[in-house]
């Protein structure tokens, strides 16, 4: 039985094995399982598996059916071979029904905006398109290749799981290209004042420096563009003992780019290689690299200073003090922000959006 698809080609709607052939012809012949087995000289528990599918007519057991109730050793071995194949066949079909409905959990459009994959409205070649995008063979076995915990929000907003693995595998590919030295975790945090010293500058300035200087500490710096329903800010991904720092300038907003950007570094310097780590927007609670990137940026000592010998509330000591502690003015108003001494309609000029020209 066959079933005509879309492209022309013929698809079996069920693999007939070919012990159905050699039933027909026990019947036609008037013998019975046990004697057909004798006389092929195999056991009727391996004959049994022949006729019911489940082992192979090998070159040795097509000569002797051939001898034993003809007509041709190459006969069975079509059989046989055709069988296989149409089995491959219905496989490869059902994997494929499974793909595209997990195509539809899938952002294709963006991704083909961005140029990740090619655009099309086929679906079936969307398929093909995301299977060598994510280097798959199908599409269900994306999530098991990233060690991805899908954190709780403070907010109650739906995460597209698949839309978080293609941002990271676009991450992964971008990184992958990147030429750094070995990685050198004392070398990172030792730059981190130079970072720190980058916030006063414009994107078109710091962000080159910010690359190259990560390269030289074995860290590939990219920005992968967001996708819908992600909430990601930035991510750091090993992959062939290499560390790739993303990050997604969500919102574009200078204090969540650099905020998230020091998160990373946090979990780079603090915590073991090749450790798996996603930056959600909002997320739930403190963890330690929040608490490690706020002190890279503004030490304890500096920020209770503020709090205490300053008007925190005046907008020109907030700047005058960033400047004072050479930092940008919009990490400490987004600090200020965050611990609710500043609410978070006031003096948002002092957080530019920008639009880095990626690279």
């Amino acid at each position: 039985m066959v079933n005509k698809k879309d492209n022309n080609d013929f698809m079996p709607t069920v693999a007939i094995p070919p012990g159905e052939t050699i039933r027909e012809n026990m019947e036609y012949l008037g013998m019975n399982q046990k004697e057909l087995a004798a006389r092929l000289d195999i056991t009727p528990k391996h004959l049994s598996n022949i006729i019911n599918g489940n082992a192979p007519i090998t070159y040795d057991t097509a000569l002797k059916l051939e001898l034993v109730i003809g007509p041709s050793a190459q006969f069975w071995m079509n059989l046989e071979t055709n069988y296989q194949l149409n089995k491959a066949r219905l496989e490869k079909q059902k994997r494929l029904y499974i793909d595209l409905e997990i195509l539809k959990e899938i952002p294709y459009k963006e991704m083909s905006e961005f140029g990740w994959v090619k655009e099309t409205n086929d679906r079936i070649e969307r398929v093909f398109n995301c299977r060598e995008f994510f280097g798959v063979a199908e599409l269900s076995s994306i999530k098991p290749s990233y060690a991805v915990a899908f954190r709780t929000h403070k907010q109650v907003r739906e995460i597209s799981d698949f839309g978080v693995l293609a941002w990271l595998r676009r991450a992964e590919l971008k990184g992958l290209n990147v030429e750094v030295k070995k990685f050198n975790k004392r070398k990172l945090k030792s730059l981190i004042p130079t970072f720190r010293e980058l916030t006063l500058k414009e994107p078109a300035e710091f962000y080159p420096e910010m690359k190259r200087l990560c390269a030289e500490c074995g860290v590939a710096l990219v920005l992968v563009p967001y996708l819908p329903k992600t909430y990601i800010c930035g991510a750091t991904i090993w992959r062939n003992n290499k560390a790739i720092l993303s990050l997604s300038v969500r919102g574009k907003r200078a204090d969540v780019f650099w905020f998230t950007f020091f998160h990373e570094l946090a979990h780079l310097i603090n915590h073991s290689s090749n450790e798996f780590h996603i930056s959600f927007d909002n997320e739930d609670g403190e963890d330690e690299a929040d608490h490690l990137a706020s002190n890279y940026l503004i030490s304890e000592k500096q920020y209770k200073n503020f709090i205490e010998e300053y008007d925190y509330t005046d907008k020109i000591q907030i700047i005058n003090y960033s400047h004072e502690i050479g930092i940008s003015p919009c990490i400490l108003l987004g600090r200020l922000q965050h611990d609710k001494l500043i609410g978070y309609q006031y003096y948002n000029d002092l957080k530019p959006s920008f639009e880095i020209v990626r690279s």
